[in-house]
């Protein structure tokens, strides 16, 4: 497995706070020190320099998913020119490793001065906002000295991601405790664990799967994904072309990376589009770009070939075809059918054959954490995300000072955390320039008699995750305010012309 341990912070003494007590005061408090918490205290100290704030980090690092998962082969399942900012040049491989991604979110932290800012082994367990105080006060805990901290702040920005880092989510198979050998689930991968030698299942074939089987395939003795339907891929080789000619040419690496992150959203934004336009067409050339690293007799229809239209879940891309060439190689192999129960020498199918197995990997997906798992309250009085109706994606109705970054689906999930960036800190301008305290979202009379839905609509995107835990999220309108729509290539033009003054914004 990768072995991020040997970055280190940018600031040692960042996780140092106040030992007597007291509670600390801050500008904004941003959540997270992952992609989006870094992302955003570079655009709040490079657009706000004048606001103090602190990152308050649960985990003893930064990096967020690419510090906490640790299985074999972990890699990015887009493309590092729109996964990196936008103000910080991606130089290496458009797919990259855990190790890669931090080493360049750890010269982001040092660059720009962030360490300082950064407390880790911050837990937050509870935020009350406070309408006579006009800000928020947090309760945390010093996960490796167990002390009890408070901070009050004006502005949370809730960087924190949108699952639970401590287990990821297993479905309760019959007969799982029948099982002789080891249950893993990746999110939660044991150190140093020894799978040399042994026979694997792999349960499930999203990029997580895509990503672990052709990692562990060469050694063990075999590794089998089962699969209860199959999913899409794109293979190619992990290079970008245009950006390696570029270099050639002696382009300056800051117009690389531009010029190469505009040319894949154009080509993200063509796909997407017709798959929505022409998805049987967009099917079968998905399909196409995987027959040839199979062998010819291979059964794509079985294996290969979903029943949803390309892109209502994420299309994962293999580089270099590694997931089939193992496959190829005879090291790795498919199976698409259904779990009977679990059997002490494996899994029983409902087909009726029985997979054996030493080792059993559950990359079934994780569970869906809103907030960070944090006790929220207003004025003391509890409150529940389910019940408010979010402004595109970013803030909820009844809660003040307070944004959200939520990334996309089928577009790298930084390109919101740079465009969150620019709104929140057009928002602090916006609340200086009218000496307002608090700003809260609200439905406008136009939108009175508005249809309140779901988080997002099923037909559009529905990962296993997503459908699970619908009912924990906040509610959207029929409106383009009211709703995230998980389209970069709309937002990159809404966002920025938002009207901060429009009568959606409360401000006191």
């Amino acid at each position: 497995m990768p072995d991020t341990a040997p970055l280190t912070r940018a600031n040692p003494k960042s996780s140092n706070g106040p030992q007597n007590g007291k509670a600390e005061h801050f500008d904004v408090l941003v959540v997270g020190a992952g992609i989006s918490g870094v992302g955003a205290a570079y655009h709040l100290q490079d657009q706000c320099p004048d606001k103090s704030y602190v990152v308050l980090e649960a985990l003893e690092d930064f990096g967020g998913t690419w510090w906490m998962h640790r299985y074999p082969g972990i890699r990015s399942d887009s493309d590092l020119y729109t996964f990196g900012y936008r103000f910080k040049p991606w130089t290496g491989n458009p797919i990259a490793t855990a190790e890669e991604i931090r080493t360049y979110m750890g010269e982001v932290i040092g660059e720009n001065g962030i360490g300082e800012h950064i407390r880790y082994h911050h837990k937050i367990l509870s935020a009350d906002w406070s309408d006579k105080d006009k800000q928020w006060t947090l309760h945390a805990t010093r996960t490796d000295t167990n002390e009890d901290l408070v901070f009050t702040c004006n502005f949370l920005w809730m960087c924190q991601g949108y699952y639970r880092h401590s287990e990821g989510y297993t479905p309760d198979w019959p007969d799982m405790d029948k099982f002789k050998g080891d249950i893993v689930h990746p999110q939660t991968w044991p150190e140093n664990y020894d799978y040399k030698g042994k026979k694997v299942i792999c349960i499930g074939s999203g990029a997580t799967a895509a990503t672990i089987v052709p990692a562990m395939a060469p050694d063990c003795e075999h590794i089998t994904v089962l699969q209860r339907s199959p999913t899409y891929f794109v293979p190619g080789r992990n290079e970008n072309e245009l950006a390696d000619l570029l270099r050639v040419l002696e382009v300056d690496e800051t117009w690389i990376h531009e010029i190469t992150r505009r040319a894949v959203l154009y080509n993200q934004a063509e796909l997407t589009r017709r798959a929505f336009e022409e998805p049987e067409v967009v099917k079968e050339e998905l399909l196409e770009g995987i027959k040839e690293f199979l062998p010819p007799d291979y059964d794509i229809a079985k294996h290969f070939t979903p029943k949803y239209r390309p892109w209502r879940q994420r299309v994962a891309f293999v580089p270099d075809g590694d997931l089939f060439e193992g496959i190829k190689a005879g090291k790795a192999s498919m199976v698409t059918d259904e779990i009977e129960r679990f059997t002490e020498k494996g899994i029983l199918l409902k087909s009726g054959e029985e997979l054996e197995a030493d080792i059993i990997v559950t990359a079934t997906g994780f569970n869906l954490c809103v907030l960070g798992d944090i006790t929220f309250s207003i004025n003391g009085e509890p409150m529940a995300f389910s019940d408010t109706i979010t402004y595109r994606g970013m803030m909820f109705t009844g809660m003040p000072n307070m944004v959200w970054v939520f990334g996309y689906f089928r577009a790298s999930w930084t390109l919101r955390v740079d465009l969150v960036g620019d709104f929140v800190c057009k928002l602090l301008k916006n609340m200086d320039k009218r000496n307002a305290r608090k700003v809260t979202v609200a439905l406008r009379p136009e939108d009175k008699d508005m249809p309140i839905l779901d988080w997002i609509d099923p037909e559009n995107f529905n990962p296993g995750y997503l459908m699970r835990n619908m009912h924990l999220l906040p509610k959207r309108g029929d409106k383009p305010e009211w709703q995230h729509n998980q389209d970069y290539w709309i937002e990159r033009d809404q966002l920025p012309a938002i009207d901060v003054n429009d009568a959606a914004f409360v401000y006191e």
